[in-house]
């Protein structure tokens, strides 16, 4: 440990910490532009400079490491006329011409630190260049104009992502941050994962969606469990006036630490989908609105006949992106009580031993090999923590049937006929390229992301000592597997189909399996091409609507919060089956947490 003293107090602090760490850890504030917490140190803007006694000069405290004995001083007058002569020169670089800017009136930290100093005007007159502005992306804007070359998005980017679409052309005063070699951003290498928008500090990088909708003061943050993989990535739902704002990275989620994929960021708020808003039940041939009762009323005398019927009986399919808390009602329901066999997820994965902390493992990885998986296209915050590693030294090995985003980055390659994957995968350390890779590696980890793959993958990590990661399924497809929900669906000679959807996207392979079944009840969130085949509709809460518990992929239990309320004749997915038991006659029982 290191014992310093900043402004009088006495502080302890581990070796390596910086004076910056130091303040922070016992309250003492000091302003800064360029450092973040999940960035290393980079020592650009100069607002964090300090006095440090015995030195000559004033110090940088983001990449001054703290020392025994220190003595600092964080607001003197000499470190105040520093400051703001710092900020006179940023502001004089660009046109901050605050009462146009998306972030002003709180939300930009170049303003606050200006207000902050009793800064009230521009000391000096600002550059009237115009500085271009990058509006080609789908979902963000590049203004350099309110650009302060903190260069916090390219650190990001790298850093964080290990994408490095991210950079800077030109020098001094010109200097620009650019996609690639200078094309235009939504042609560029970018992934859309908005990491650059979440970090800036101004309003130079700002998302289309949320733009004007609401400064910090105005908004309601709340943390909850992005649904859109089974990571389960920490996230915040920013909400005004019981819409959506944006979404954001939990910087303190122990899962992603802050990141987040274009998936689980911009395409929610994308939806375009009709919203299902009061129940449906089939008269004369086509769908019509009802009460509750009529359409559960409908169901339940459907279904109770059809009790333990077997193989006649009922099929039931749900989306295991619905929580913990429904999924195992849903399965008390159909499977304990009615006795159905097909009882099942619509996205069945192969039962695995969940090792804990394996995304812990992944980040610390030297040699990962991804075997059946594209972790540029799902499960992209995986491929984050690969892609950002690989510059340091770390191996990356694929096996896959078919090209994918990462094969072009990979060390090693290899492609998999379609039949021998498991054959490929079980003799992988037989290629002597591979096995050169696997020879040093002291922290080896294995992603699989195809059934197919899984017997040869847990065979491998055992004789490597690896960390085995199974990237497949949906957001809680292990909760599903724990409730046996995991086998393939088949409804046929069934009298009555149920699928509980909730708000995932509808397949043609489903709509093909349950076509011309005698019954089909559907529990959902949106229209789609399964409602329009329905006997009965029932609406139901989407994601930023419910509360409720997700497994991971490492077996970490996480919960989701409400963020707006669902439409008034909406319910909740859990509150159906309820509803639906006690019309059959049944009582759910258990719980749905296996602790």
């Amino acid at each position: 440990m290191v014992n310093l003293k900043i402004d009088g107090q006495e502080v302890a602090v581990p070796d390596g910490t910086t004076v910056l760490r130091a303040a922070q850890s016992v309250g003492v504030s000091i302003p800064t532009l360029c450092d973040h917490k999940e960035l290393a140190p980079y020592g650009g803007c100069r607002m964090c400079l300090v006095e440090v006694e015995g030195a000559r000069t004033l110090q940088p405290s983001c990449t001054l490491p703290a020392s025994s004995n220190m003595v600092v001083l964080t607001n003197t007058p000499k470190v105040r006329e520093a400051r703001k002569f710092v900020l006179s020169l940023i502001f004089s670089e660009r046109n901050h011409f605050c009462m146009y800017c998306p972030v002003s009136g709180g939300d930009c930290e170049l303003q606050n630190s200006a207000y902050d100093e009793g800064m009230t005007h521009w000391p000096l007159q600002p550059n009237w260049q115009p500085f271009p502005m990058d509006a080609s992306h789908e979902d963000f804007v590049l203004d350099n104009n309110r650009c302060i070359l903190c260069r916090r998005c390219i650190r990001a980017c790298g850093e964080l992502v290990g994408n490095f679409t991210l950079g800077v052309e030109e020098r001094g005063a010109s200097t620009l941050v650019i996609a690639d070699l200078g094309i235009p951003l939504g042609e560029s290498t970018c992934i859309g994962c908005g990491t650059c928008v979440q970090v800036c500090p101004t309003g130079s990088l700002i998302d289309r969606a949320g733009v004007y909708q609401g400064r910090e003061k105005d908004v309601t943050r709340i943390k909850t469990t992005c649904v859109g993989c089974n990571v389960g990535c920490g996230a915040e739902a920013i909400v005004r006036d019981n819409r959506l704002v944006r979404i954001e990275g939990d910087w303190n989620a122990p899962v992603n630490e802050g990141l987040l994929c274009q998936i689980g960021r911009f395409e929610p708020m994308k939806e375009t989908r009709e919203r299902l808003v009061t129940p449906l039940v089939r008269k004369d041939g086509a769908l019509q609105a009802a009460t509750w009762d009529e359409a559960l009323d409908v169901v339940a005398g459907k279904l109770k006949p059809l009790a333990g019927a077997n193989g006649t009986g009922i099929a039931a399919v749900a989306s295991s992106r619905m929580p913990a808390e429904a999924l195992h009602g849903f399965e008390q329901l159909f499977g304990a009580k009615l006795g159905s066999p097909m009882v099942t997820s619509l996205e069945p994965q192969v039962a695995t031993p969940l090792q804990a902390n394996g995304l812990d493992a992944l980040k610390a990885a030297d040699c990962v090999l991804v075997a059946g998986a594209d972790l540029t296209v799902q499960h992209q915050v995986l491929g984050f923590f690969v892609k950002r590693n690989l510059p340091k030294g770390t191996r990356l090995i694929v096996v896959d049937s078919v090209a994918t985003g990462l094969t072009e980055i990979a060390d090693k390659a290899l492609i998999a006929p379609l039949g021998a994957e498991a054959q490929t995968l079980a003799g992988v350390a037989a290629d002597p390229a591979v096995a050169k890779l696997m020879a040093g590696a002291t922290k080896p980890v294995i992603v699989v992301g195809k059934s197919v793959y899984w017997e040869a993958a847990v065979k491998l990590a055992g004789a490597l000592n690896a960390t085995l990661v199974n990237a497949q399924g949906a957001a809680n497809s292990m909760a599903a597997a724990m409730y046996k929900l995991d086998k393939p669906f088949d409804p046929q000679g069934r009298q009555a189909v149920f699928v509980a959807l909730g708000d995932a996207p509808v397949s043609s392979a489903l709509a093909q399996k349950i076509e011309g079944a005698p019954f089909i009840a559907v529990q959902a969130s949106y229209v789609s091409q399964v409602t329009a085949m329905a006997d009965v509709v029932l609406p139901v809460e989407m994601w930023a609507e419910q509360d409720g518990h997700y497994l991971n992929i490492e077996g970490r239990w996480q919960e989701a919060h409400r963020g707006i309320n669902a439409p008034a004749d909406v319910w909740a997915n859990e509150k159906v089956f309820e509803a639906l038991a006690e019309r059959v006659g049944v009582t759910l029982d258990g719980s749905w947490d296996p602790k």
